[in-house]
């Protein structure tokens, strides 16, 4: 083959393995982000294999020991690792070894994890960050608290999930005009654990209330870990659905004026973006991530203000909604503009290595 020919065949598709091991029944947010990014079609022509477990011990027993047994035996495959962290047999295959970040809160809020997450997450988590050399991350925010913690040399690369329609808002005719004389219905989605700060919610609707402003709170999430005392004795004010199918979602989206978020941490917070292309307006907290991933479509408040956030979202719920559910359309369109963006670029890695991401700094984040 002559040295022109060479320089513009095309690259040998590549062998990923994905590590699908701890996936079992119902499909959280972030897992089906997993099965999104690193789809066969999505990163055709390329060869996905997907490696699974049926239970907790196969699950650790694939961790530890089935995906490093296979990268011995497929010397030139990828292993790609979305959900959980990988093990350190995994890690000693260096650059072979990708690991995707949702979030780094299993080192940063130990306060916030069950003891599962403890014993077995954070361990493994801690060794990835100490001794891996490539990462992919969901946001810049999640980048830069990868950098915090990671290897000078390692590749810090974005990869954001493009946000699907996935409860079937985008035909909803409009958000909920917000009419004085009936309640404000805001919505809350996400699992019941200490890192969402559901009381917090519950403390800005209170003084909604509280200041003449009749408002409910529709709460859809199963019950996670960690104790809830609002559950005893739920205020008269709170809903809560618990898990809901897709149309169950979209019913109460129609039907409700806003969403609000008061989680402490997030990686990304999808649940915002996917309600947004329903044009649902969203209520989040001040911080770094919720201002990369919103923009100006959402109303930022201090969840730990509850009257001045209520004071906020009251102001906003009668004069700002139509424009701000036109904002939440157009934001989401932003997002997946910028996440085709670095789909294109992953694709580029998996043909050319780091290469891929010489000429394209807007998708790593640099070393300090």
């Amino acid at each position: 083959m002559s040295a022109a020919l060479a320089l513009t065949a095309t690259p040998a598709p590549r062998r990923v393995y994905l590590d699908l091991s701890n996936l079992r029944g119902h499909v959280t947010g972030i897992e089906r982000v997993a099965l999104d990014l690193f789809s066969a079609a999505n990163l055709a022509p390329h060869e996905v294999h997907s490696v699974r477990s049926g239970g907790v011990p196969g699950m650790m027993l694939a961790q530890h020991l089935g995906l490093p047994a296979r990268a011995l035996a497929d010397r030139s495959a990828l292993f790609v690792f979305p959900g959980f962290p990988p093990s350190p047999l995994s890690i000693a295959f260096g650059t072979r070894c990708v690991t995707y970040v949702h979030d780094t809160f299993l080192l940063t809020r130990p306060e916030d994890l069950s003891w599962k997450s403890r014993l077995y997450m954070a361990p493994s988590f801690a060794f990835a960050m100490r001794f891996g050399r490539r990462f992919l991350v969901n946001s810049r925010t999640t980048g830069l608290a990868v950098r915090d913690v990671c290897r000078r040399d390692a590749l810090v690369a974005l990869l954001r999930p493009g946000v699907r329609d996935v409860f079937g808002l985008a035909d909803l005719a409009r958000t909920a005009a917000y009419d004085p004389a009936r309640p404000l219905r805001i919505l809350a989605i996400g699992t019941i654990e200490p890192r969402k700060d559901y009381p917090a919610a519950l403390a800005i609707v209170a003084a909604l209330n509280a200041a003449g402003i009749r408002t409910e709170l529709h709460v859809v999430g199963r019950v996670g870990w960690g104790r809830h005392a609002f559950l005893d004795a739920p205020p008269a004010f709170l809903t809560l659905h618990g898990y809901v199918d897709d149309a169950g979602l979209r019913r109460l989206a129609e039907s409700c004026h806003l969403l609000l978020s008061t989680s402490k941490a997030e990686g990304l917070g999808l649940p915002l973006l996917e309600v947004q292309h329903g044009g649902l307006p969203v209520v989040a907290p001040e911080g770094a991530v919720f201002s990369e991933v919103l923009g100006d479509s959402a109303l930022f408040v201090a969840p730990d203000d509850p009257e001045g956030a209520a004071a906020r979202i009251a102001a906003w719920a009668r004069t700002r909604l139509p424009e701000a559910a036109r904002a939440s359309l157009a934001n989401v369109a932003r997002w997946n503009g910028l996440a085709a963006a670095d789909a294109a670029r992953f694709r580029g890695f998996l043909d050319r290595g780091t290469a891929a991401y010489a000429d394209a700094p807007d998708g790593v984040v640099p070393a300090s």
